[in-house]
């Protein structure tokens, strides 16, 4: 039984093997730590942006309610209180705003580690070529 777990050509190019320094490592762990930060920063971000269109769905009922001087129920926190509509109105711009700050950060974090993560390719693709896989 011939059973080989490498095709030649394989064979052949990994005798050519290029070796591993420390800082190439430390670069290859710091790609990893971003790719991670990065997943964990898409989730968040997608998050919020489901939390903005849900604010932003409110903000419609609100302007729907035709007596303005109902009261109406506002959550805060664990708990809910009848608060008067344009109060209601007033703190719910106020959310919206937050969020959306909060939103920008997230991009901007976003972009300056896919930035970070490109040179960390570019340094390592030209250090290995093709024996090295950093597609995410």
């Amino acid at each position: 039984m011939n059973r080989r777990m490498l095709s030649k050509e394989d064979e052949e190019a990994a005798g050519d093997e290029i070796e591993v320094r420390r800082e190439d490592q430390d670069k290859i762990n710091r790609f990893s730590r971003l790719h991670q930060r990065e997943l964990a920063i898409e989730d968040e971000l997608k998050n919020k942006n489901k939390e903005k269109e849900e604010l932003d769905d409110l903000d419609t009922e609100l302007e729907l309610v035709e007596d303005e001087d109902e009261l109406v129920q506002y959550k805060i926190g664990d708990s809910f209180f009848h608060i008067p509509h344009e109060q209601a109105k007033e703190m719910l711009g106020i959310a919206a705003a937050k969020l959306e700050k909060e939103i920008e950060d997230l991009e901007d974090k976003l972009e300056t580690i896919r930035k970070e993560m490109t040179g960390l390719k570019v340094d390592l693709y030209a250090r290995f070529g093709k024996t090295i896989n950093l597609e995410t």
